[in-house]
């Protein structure tokens, strides 16, 4: 049986779906506070981190459940490669132990869920990787809910390798100059992943900057933002909800001649 408080909080987030009109088909989140909720606590920054994850879950059954297609992760960005030593080794460990988890997550299988991650496998410790390659191949083919894990991830060094690459196919004569086309660089951005427009970006912490997150995707296409100010480890469905409401009211005011 629910408390009253959240009977209250029930019913709030019922009001706020019911005016999401528009659900957008890509979210992109920006997860943060959780070193800094850790530490207004005086727990270990990893203790923050791991209840970052478990936050995580929740938030992936959350859009799941309300109809969004693309969930994108910020997990690690290649600017986090500044931290220390020890959280750099406790977030790759949890990194690690989550892969594990989704492939013996029997709900994964059942929804068909696909896990890709974007960023620079280069800097991704090996064994680390190979774990996410695993669960990569294992999902492949599924399509019903896509979760994209930005991790070693810059968009300025997405956006770079993408041109060595076309640079590249140029030298070897795959490809004229004149041949570059804004599907051209889509097909060379996120090792062909081909990853929709993103919709929404969220960004929890109330820091009020988009950090160089995928700025393709979400630039080019004149995304809504939505900035809060609770840390990522207390993310509610309702913070959520107020993210797609502004989404929907956008595309509510591009109908408006």
């Amino acid at each position: 049986m629910r408390k009253p408080g959240q009977v209250l909080e029930y019913f709030y987030e019922r009001r706020i779906l019911g005016q999401c009109r528009h659900i957008p088909d890509h979210i992109a989140i920006i997860q943060d506070g959780n070193r800094r909720y850790a530490k207004e606590r005086g727990i270990d920054v990893a203790i923050g981190h791991r209840m970052g994850a478990e936050k995580t879950n929740m938030v992936l059954k959350w859009a799941r459940d309300i109809g969004v297609r693309h969930l994108t992760l910020y997990c690690f960005s290649t600017e986090n490669f500044n931290r220390s030593e020890y959280e750099q080794n406790e977030l790759f460990k949890l990194f690690t132990e989550k892969a594990i988890e989704t492939l013996e997550d029997e709900r994964v299988h059942e929804n068909r869920i696909r896990f890709q991650m974007v960023g620079d496998r280069d800097l991704v410790p090996e064994d680390l990787l190979k774990r996410i390659e695993k669960v990569e191949e294992v999902t492949k083919n599924y399509n019903n809910f896509t979760i994209n894990l930005a991790l070693a991830y810059g968009g300025r060094n997405e956006i770079l390798h993408a041109t060595k690459s076309i640079l590249n196919d140029i030298e070897r004569g795959v490809l004229t100059p004149e041949d570059i086309t804004e599907g051209l660089i889509n097909a060379h951005l996120y090792h062909g992943m081909n990853i929709p427009p993103v919709d929404l970006i969220i960004r929890t912490g109330d820091d009020k900057r988009t950090s160089n997150f995928l700025p393709w995707l979400a630039n080019g296409n004149e995304s809504a933002v939505y900035f809060c100010a609770p840390y990522w480890p207390v993310f509610r469905k309702i913070d959520l909800l107020r993210g797609i409401r502004v989404f929907s009211n956008r595309v509510e005011s591009s109908y408006l001649p």
